[in-house]
């Protein structure tokens, strides 16, 4: 199979390329990216004739698509995703060519679903969001829904320390998710709720630990109900170790600094310079990042709930997914055709099984400590 990565050569998408590389059934390996020489260096490192450097401009749709035509699945890590992936998702919708993304800005995935009707008229499959969260999160909800009889609620959350990943469009993203109202499915409506409300402390797997989350804005409540229509209730909380960090992302947004991308661009550079600071402000001693999904309903007629996480660093548990995604399509494994989410089409056992053999560890359970066991036998339903 023949694969592209789009945005290659930055912090999250050479990992999707180094595992890439790594895999013997795929045969020619494009690291496409706007900064030419990353992309170069990268190729030159990995030192393999399957493997290839090129430009790529996001901006200029007729060369993105040519870009994407000669190779099987176009997979992208361009961000920040509300300024890109729709044009990407276009670019590989009118190359013909199957694409999967790590898109995780929750107006890119509406935007994206609006060419579902293109992508499956030209009998392309489009995965947005398969990545970190949502990605792993999308999967473990549906390993978890389909443990459980029934679904009422979704909570997905994430925790992450600032240090864990140096790449500007992550804090470009930060800010825009810390930004104004996001979505959040509440009582089977999707509803808008203040960026930076709802603070709880979530425990997640070590090395993350304790950490204080808020309502941010991520696509899972936009796609899970997509998929679970009789689920009641989606929310997406996440937060930084670093609590200053919060604290400083909710005061930006009050004062309508990072409303814009404009705006979010200058604060951005500004935070970059700072970051080596103030970050060591509440820095853990193990930069980490993690996601937990809860999903609560019945079984055997009881309230029951099934808790799942993950953790390791964020470059892997966001590239690595996009890496076994993109080898999903390239292999035909994906039949559906259309815009859809991880949870509509990753068999979730097959992909933990495969995150697993990369050394990425799952947990199961309320304490999130307790290895989880995969397999068709529920491992971590609480009943009462």
């Amino acid at each position: 199979m023949k694969i592209i990565v789009l945005g290659g050569a930055g912090d999250m998408g050479s990992t999707t390329v180094r595992d890439l590389a790594a895999n013997p059934d795929v045969g020619e390996l494009a690291i496409a990216d706007y900064n030419l020489e990353g992309a170069q260096a990268l190729a030159a490192e990995i030192n393999d004739p399957r493997v290839t450097a090129m430009k790529v401009d996001a901006n200029d749709h007729e060369s993105l698509v040519g870009a994407i035509e000669p190779y099987d699945v176009a997979a992208s890590a361009i961000g920040p995703f509300y300024a890109f992936e729709r044009k990407c998702a276009s670019g590989a919708i009118d190359a013909g060519r199957h694409y999967v993304s790590l898109c995780d800005d929750y107006d890119a995935a509406q935007a994206v679903f609006e060419l579902d009707e293109k992508a499956s008229e030209r009998g392309v499959t489009v995965l947005t969001g398969l990545g970190w969260t949502p990605g792993i999160s999308n999967v473990l909800a549906r390993k978890a829904a389909e443990e459980l009889d029934t679904i009422e609620r979704i909570n997905v959350s994430w925790g992450a320390s600032a240090d864990d990943s140096e790449g500007f469009a992550v804090v470009l993203h930060t800010l825009h998710i810390f930004s104004g109202r996001v979505p959040s499915f509440q009582e089977g409506q999707l509803i808008e709720v203040p960026a930076g409300s709802g603070k709880e402390r979530v425990r997640f797997p070590e090395p993350v630990g304790d950490c204080n989350v808020f309502h941010l804005g991520h696509p899972e409540p936009v796609t899970l109900p997509r998929t679970y229509p009789n689920v009641t209730t989606v929310t997406l909380k996440g937060g930084l170790s670093e609590n200053l960090l919060n604290s400083l992302s909710i005061m930006m947004a009050k004062l309508h600094l990072s409303n814009t991308h404009g705006k979010r661009v200058a604060v951005a550079k500004l935070l970059k310079t700072l970051l080596p600071v103030i970050g060591k402000i509440g820095r853990p001693t193990e930069p980490s990042s993690a996601v937990r999904v809860d999903v609560a309903g019945t079984w055997n007629g009881d309230p029951a709930k099934v808790s799942y996480g993950s953790a390791d660093h964020m470059d892997r548990l966001t590239g690595l997914p996009m890496a076994i995604g993109a080898v999903m399509l390239g292999r035909g494994d994906i039949s559906r055709r259309g815009v859809m989410a991880p949870e509509a089409c990753i068999p979730p056992d097959l992909f933990i099984s495969e995150m697993s053999k990369r050394g990425v560890k799952f947990f199961e359970g309320p304490e999130m400590a307790q290895p989880m066991q995969v397999g068709p036998t529920p491992g971590s339903v609480e009943t009462g």
